[in-house]
């Protein structure tokens, strides 16, 4: 992150839901939560300091001139232009050699953030409308970043579709997630606690709804999220909203019947007919929301054509995935999950394996 983006963390912020909320924070600033926090926020106000003390002296002299040297009658002006060459010199070689000053700062803060140490733990990061996907070096995979403190953690983006950006105001972190390339950022966080974790380039109708949390644990409760994660239940329904929740499908599809964020709601659509752009109708059963998932702009229901186009799944969902989402979508349509189709009682049927 460039000096460009310091005016960002003050105006976007963050939340930080700890009993270690306040250490580092301040009026202008969110809690200093990872290594660079406490250097970015010290030249920010160091910047602030300079340019309060120049827009006083600006303010003061603009003031004094203006009375000093304000029109009299019986003056005369002269036509003979003034100068004062040692004062034209300093008020060049001083702000010349503060800004020189600031740029090697900026430099090496943004050079340091570039540069990770040898030894991380990498995540990759998707990012996509309109939501985040985070898999760790055991395969699991979350919509919310988990880390552990005082250990440096790489993130390895990409997007899926417009351009995102990664931003963790607590962190003093932000870097472009661009699509067609790869980026990078790296943290240590130094707090444990829960920090939001935002988009910061706009990306879509949903953009402001692009938004989840960095959760920051010690190492042994770290090892232990990281384990119970990369377990998806064993209920066929249960693996369903597993899926629904990890792999995007939340940011665009409601399981409240009638609520449309972007695309139609899976709740009570199972078995109804359903109008396709362009006038056939279909029914939504199995092989349609197979379909749906490998080739969405296949059979467009009526009113949707105009929403932003889902991204197809083919060969990032495997096939009992896609069962398991399909009996999720089936369980709704009566616009509910019971206790047995999330897989809260024992006579349920488990995944395919």
């Amino acid at each position: 992150m460039s000096l460009y983006g310091l005016p960002l963390l003050l105006a976007q912020g963050s939340t930080a839901r700890s009993s270690e909320r306040a250490a580092g924070s301040s009026f202008w600033f969110p809690p200093q939560a990872s290594t660079f926090a406490k250097d970015v926020d010290s030249l920010y106000m160091y910047i602030g300091y300079i340019s309060a003390v120049f827009f006083v002296l600006i303010v003061v002299a603009m003031v004094w001139f203006s009375i000093k040297y304000r029109r009299r009658s019986g003056y005369e002006g002269d036509s003979t232009a003034l100068h004062n060459n040692a004062l034209e010199i300093v008020w060049t070689v001083i702000p010349t050699i503060i800004v020189v000053w600031i740029f090697a700062e900026g430099v090496k803060g943004y050079m340091d953030m570039m540069t990770p140490p040898a030894s991380t733990i990498d995540v990759n990061v998707t990012a996509r409308k309109w939501a985040w996907s985070f898999q760790y070096p055991n395969g699991a995979i979350s919509t919310e970043l988990h880390v552990p403190v005082n250990k440096a953690s790489r993130m390895r983006m990409r997007s899926e579709d417009a351009l995102h950006a990664f931003y963790v105001p607590a962190f003093r972190c932000k870097t472009d997630v661009v699509p067609g390339r790869v980026t990078y950022a790296w943290f240590e966080p130094i707090l444990e606690g829960t920090f939001d974790l935002f988009c910061a380039e706009y990306c879509g109708d949903e953009h402001s709804n692009m938004i989840t949390t960095v959760t920051v644990h010690s190492d042994e409760d770290y090892e232990k999220w990281l384990k119970e994660a990369a377990k998806p239940p064993t209920d066929i329904e249960a693996h369903g909203l597993w899926l629904y929740e990890r792999m995007g499908c939340k940011s665009c599809h409601s399981i409240e019947p009638g609520k449309k964020i972007v695309g139609p709601s899976f709740a009570e659509t199972f078995g109804t007919e359903q109008k396709i752009f362009g006038g056939t109708a279909i029914k939504v059963d199995a092989g349609y929301i197979r379909e749906s998932i490998l080739e969405p702009q296949k059979k467009i229901r009526d009113t949707f054509q105009g929403a932003s186009q889902m991204p197809s799944y083919q060969g990032k969902l495997k096939d009992d995935e896609i069962l398991a989402l399909t009996a999720f979508i089936e369980a709704l349509k009566d616009g509910k999950l019971t206790d047995d189709e999330l897989g809260k009682n024992d006579d349920k049927p488990t995944a395919p394996k």
